[in-house]
């Protein structure tokens, strides 16, 4: 008995343990060392139970220098704590410690889920804090990126959002691309609208409006946004009022079409693209995207699996036509596409086709740059006229020639619009297409007459 010093610690081992007890006060417990006959050496606290048992606890090894173990003074401090814990009334020691160690876990746990939860939170807000360009990537990827729907329909835009994507490039990233969404005001935006009406592009400037709106509606739903700062502005108040374009060819521009196109200095190419369009009806971007896996000369039918309205659509082909794509096989290369681009690589870009047409509707003066020089050559008497006019054209023209208009909205594949009508009458009336096509296509032979394609 006594007090353990490091001597008695660094006692030889013997043949058997050897106890070292240190002396105490009666009911505070008693502090211990052991030497094992291996040589190791450690201490403990001993102490009485509640229920009168005794209970010896492991404090932790010896070591004089305290590098692996615990010195003699550290181990005796911590037998005082220990007994001092024990003389304040809690005698079941080791529940005691094992209380406090889970109470520690638990603690530990409930930090780290708070530390969870702070950080979902941070996360949260930096998702609420989108940028501009951040948030149109996911409502592009979200809502304009094609995606089937399990009724087979597809929803999204056919063009993925590309048109879209190269305004916001070239107009909104710039000012406002790294600007938090949750920021942008109306004044941010009506300036940047304001910017391009000034610039004359009025259609520009209220399709732009609409993808704005769209965007921030989409981005209050998710609550990326408190509000949609554009809600109460309309196109009259950006862009303006539009108008539809009323522009048709008549039969005697049609004529005049066929004597100019030969000095227009246009690809043969485009030169049959204008006289198809006009003998189908068809949209430019559906022609310019063309397969000739999708035309069968045999069956004289042009089949459109992907339209803008979502719904397949099968042309007739009449012999007018028919002659147009049997002069574009001439020009056939060893690529999907009936109008490949110069590269081959995918079809012609839409615009290109365009602006071919507008390029040569310009007075010399106003020529652009590298373009061609034949800058008056397919002006007609009407004024100016585009690609779509000529679909509204081929419409005017069948109108004209006693076909029922609801037969011309199957040629030209318009939506219908009574829902009546769409759920429950499903012919698409095909014979009656087919004779439409071929009045057309007989009336345009005439208005051509003069060209030899």
């Amino acid at each position: 008995m006594g007090i353990i010093t490091d001597r008695q610690m660094q006692a030889t081992a013997t043949t058997g343990d050897v106890w070292i007890t240190e002396d105490g006060p009666r009911g505070a417990g008693r502090f211990l060392a052991r030497i094992t006959s291996r040589g190791e050496r450690a201490f403990y606290f001993r102490y009485t139970t509640s229920d009168g048992n005794r209970d010896t606890l492991p404090i932790g090894t010896y070591d004089p220098k305290g590098a692996v173990g615990l010195k003699l003074g550290e181990a005796r401090a911590m037998a005082g704590q220990w007994s001092k814990i024990y003389q304040s009334g809690i005698k079941d020691l080791r529940r005691h410690f094992a209380k406090v160690e889970a109470d520690k876990i638990a603690a530990t746990q409930a930090l780290q889920v708070q530390v969870d939860l702070d950080t979902k939170k941070t996360q949260l807000e930096q998702q609420r804090r989108l940028t501009i360009r951040q948030l149109f990537d996911r409502w592009a990827a979200t809502e304009l990126t094609p995606h089937l729907r399990t009724d087979g329909k597809r929803s999204g835009r056919k063009d993925g959002g590309q048109y879209s994507r190269e305004q916001f490039e070239r107009r909104i990233f710039p000012a406002l691309g790294d600007v938090a969404a949750v920021e942008v005001r109306k004044a941010d935006l009506l300036a940047i609208l304001d910017a391009v009406k000034a610039e004359g592009k009025l259609r520009t400037c209220n399709v732009l409006l609409t993808d704005l709106k769209q965007m921030f509606h989409f981005a209050l739903a998710r609550e990326i946004v408190d509000r949609n700062p554009l809600d109460t502005i309309t196109k009259r108040q950006a862009g303006g009022a539009e108008t539809e374009r009323e522009r048709v060819l008549s039969v005697d521009e049609i004529s005049a079409l066929a004597k100019q196109l030969p000095k227009a200095n246009m690809g043969a190419r485009s030169e049959l693209a204008i006289w198809i369009v006009l003998a189908t009806g068809c949209r430019v971007g559906e022609l310019m995207n063309a397969q000739w896996s999708d035309i069968d000369m045999v069956a004289r039918t042009w089949h459109l699996p992907d339209t803008k309205n979502q719904r397949p659509h099968t042309i007739h082909l009449s012999d007018f036509a028919l002659e147009k794509f049997a002069s574009l096989q001439a020009y056939r290369e060893s690529v999907p596409w009936v109008f490949p681009n110069t590269k081959s690589t995918s079809p012609v870009c839409v615009k290109s086709f365009g602006k071919q047409l507008a390029d040569r509707q310009r007075t010399p003066d106003k020529r652009l740059m590298n373009r061609t020089a034949a800058t008056d050559s397919l002006i007609l008497s009407g004024g100016k006229w585009t690609a779509h006019d000529l679909r509204r054209t081929a419409a005017t023209l069948m109108a004209g020639l006693g076909i029922g208009s609801d037969v011309i909205d199957e040629c030209l594949n318009h939506m219908i619009q009574s829902r009546v009508t769409r759920i429950y009458i499903r012919d698409r009336r095909e014979s009656e297409q087919a004779r439409a096509f071929d009045t057309l296509g007989v009336k345009l032979t005439q208005l051509s007459a003069v060209v030899h394609v």
